[in-house]
C-alpha cells in the first residue's frame, strides 16, 4: 500500500508513515515490537526501564543487570530490522546516565528523554549521529532545555515530543489538573511550541503525543503544523507486543470508568487502568515497601506507599491483582489485537481520508 503521508524528517532520518511508537515500560514495548513498529518505516522504540530481572538480585547488581538486558533488546531489535530503532530513558531513573551511555555504545539510531528534564543528556552522548528527543509538556519545559543545551553543550534538540494530559503511564502535569481535566490541550500546546520552535534554524520538528488513537487524529495534528505523531496505546494490542497477554487483553475489557489517574511514586499522576491493586491504592492501603534498589531518584521508600517497579513487573509478567497496567485515555476504545502491519495500514489509511 502507498504510504504518502508526508515524512517526519529528524536530521538525516526519513521516517514514513511520520508515527513513533512510544516506549512503554516496564518489558511493554521491547525489541519483538520495536523492530515489527521500524520494519514499516515508522520509529521502533524499546523503552529502558527495568528490562533487568533484577526483582531477586543484590542492590550492587541492578545497574549491570540492565544495562545488559538493553544491550540485548536493542542487538536484538537491530537484527530483525534495518529500521529506525530508539530507546526511551527517564530522566527520574537513579541508573539514567549509565542505560544512555548503554544505548550510545550499541549506537542507538535515537534517544527520547522525558518524566524530568533531561538537562544533561549531550553530556552523554559523544556521537553527533545519534538524535536526542526530549518530552515536554509546556513551552516553558522546552525554552530551559534549549538554554541550557544551548549553552553547555552548543545543541539544540533533534526534534521535540510534546505529551498532552491524555497520553497513559506518567503525565507531565500537576495531578488535579489532570483529575479536574484543566491541563491544557494538547491542540494549543502543539500551536504554541510550534511557534517557539519556528525561531530555530535548522527547524525542530514538533511531534504530537497523548491520547492519539487513529488516522483522523494523525491527520488532525499534521494539520496543525506537527512533523508527526507518538502513539503508544495502539500498540500495545498488536501481536508483536512483547508483554503478557493478560496485558492487551485489560485493554480490550476496559470500559471508559475503569481508566482511573493515580498518584505515583514517581511524584507525578499516572494514568491506569482499574484492578484490585489500583483499587487498594485508591483506598489508600499501603504495602510497605522494603526497597535495596532505589531505581527513582524520586522515590523515599519510607514514605512511598508501594512499590511501583513491583507492581509495573508484576503486571508486565501477566499477574494484573499484584501490579497495575499504564494505559492512554482511548485505551478503552481497542477492540481487537491485530498484526503491527495491519494497524500501521489501517492507520495510514484513515489519516489520508482526512488529509
Amino acid at each position: 500500500m502507498e504510504k504518502n503521508l508526508p515524512a517526519l524528517r529528524i536530521g538525516d532520518l526519513t521516517i514514513s508513515p511520520p508515527i513513533i511508537q512510544g516506549g512503554m515500560g516496564v518489558r511493554v514495548s521491547r525489541s519483538g515490537l520495536a523492530a515489527a513498529v521500524a520494519n514499516e518505516g515508522c520509529v521502533g522504540v524499546i523503552a529502558g526501564v527495568g528490562l533487568g530481572k533484577f526483582e531477586n538480585l543484590p542492590r550492587s547488581e541492578f545497574e549491570a543487570v540492565n544495562n545488559e538486558a538493553l544491550r540485548v533488546e536493542i542487538r536484538k531489535a537491530k537484527s530483525m530490522s534495518k529500521g529506525i530503532i530508539g530507546v526511551n530513558l527517564m530522566v527520574a531513573l537513579s541508573n539514567y546516565e549509565s542505560l544512555v551511555r548503554t544505548a550510545v555504545d550499541e549506537n542507538i539510531d535515537l534517544i527520547i528523554s522525558g518524566a524530568g528534564l533531561p538537562l544533561e543528556l549531550p553530556k552523554f552522548v559523544e556521537k553527533e549521529n545519534i538524535k536526542l528527543i526530549p518530552v515536554v509538556s509546556s513551552v516553558r519545559a522546552l525554552k530551559i532545555i534549549c538554554d541550557k543545551w544551548k549553552r553547555n553543550f552548543n545543541k539544540l534538540p533533534d526534534a521535540v515530543i510534546v505529551e498532552g494530559s491524555k497520553a497513559g503511564g506518567h503525565i507531565g502535569y500537576n495531578f488535579q489538573d489532570v483529575v479536574e481535566e484543566k491541563a491544557p490541550a494538547l491542540d494549543e500546546l502543539i500551536v504554541e511550541i510550534i511557534r517557539f520552535t519556528r525561531s530555530f534554524d535548522p527547524n525542530i520538528p514538533v511531534i504530537a503525543a497523548g491520547g492519539i488513537f487513529n488516522g483522523e487524529d494523525i491527520a488532525h495534528f499534521l494539520k496543525l503544523g506537527a512533523s508527526g505523531v507518538q502513539m503508544g496505546t495502539r500498540f500495545v494490542c498488536t501481536d508483536e507486543c512483547d508483554v503478557h497477554e493478560n496485558f492487551k487483553r485489560a485493554y480490550l475489557a476496559a470500559r471508559k470508568e475503569d481508566l482511573v489517574i493515580i498518584k505515583s511514586p514517581v511524584g507525578m499522576p499516572g494514568r491506569v487502568i482499574k484492578s484490585k491493586f489500583v483499587k487498594d491504592i485508591l483506598n489508600g492501603k499501603t504495602m510497605p515497601v522494603a526497597c535495596k534498589y532505589r531505581c527513582l531518584k524520586t522515590c523515599d521508600p519510607k514514605t512511598t506507599p508501594y512499590c511501583i517497579a513491583k507492581a509495573l513487573t508484576n503486571a508486565a509478567e501477566g499477574n494484573l491483582d499484584e501490579g497495575f497496567v499504564f494505559a492512554g485515555s482511548n485505551a478503552y476504545r481497542c477492540t481487537e489485537i491485530i498484526p503491527v502491519k495491519k494497524l500501521i495500514n489501517e492507520l495510514v489509511s484513515e489519516a489520508k481520508k482526512y488529509l
